[in-house]
């Protein structure tokens, strides 16, 4: 996989994707487009989204709506890292089973969300969820 990011002005980023796609990022806080920091938290909550409703489709289970809600702590100094990160998933659909979703939300972060495996090796990643 490769990427370019490319400076645009001030503190403004172009990032291209090798599959074509290009986002906006913004280092002065997310004044005008997202920051990278907050780039990496959405990565960790779209990959483990993607695990929660694969895993629930494949399972059988008729979802039809999966909202992950991300919440942060982060070091005070430079560098400003994640020092915790917890994803709370809600989950709608019919007849879920609660405890087939319970397993879906941690297999993601504990075995299969690229993502969430790569920042939990120096963050605290934790996890809840509700069917709404």
């Amino acid at each position: 996989m490769q990427a370019e990011v490319k400076w645009v002005e001030g503190f403004k980023f172009l990032g291209q994707s090798q599959s074509g796609h290009s986002i906006v990022m913004d280092g002065s806080g997310g004044a005008t487009a997202p920051s990278p920091m907050e780039m990496v938290l959405m990565a960790a909550g779209g990959c483990s989204s993607v695990d929660v409703v694969d895993g629930l489709k494949s399972a059988g289970q008729s979802i039809t709506g999966c909202n992950a809600k991300l919440e942060t702590t982060r070091r005070e100094t430079a560098p400003k890292i994640f020092t915790a990160i917890n994803i709370h998933f809600e989950v709608s659909g019919d007849n879920l089973d609660p405890e087939l979703v319970a397993k879906v939300c941690a297999d993601s972060l504990e075995k299969y969300c690229s993502v969430c495996l790569m920042l939990g090796a120096g963050v605290e990643m934790t996890h809840s969820w509700e069917i709404v």
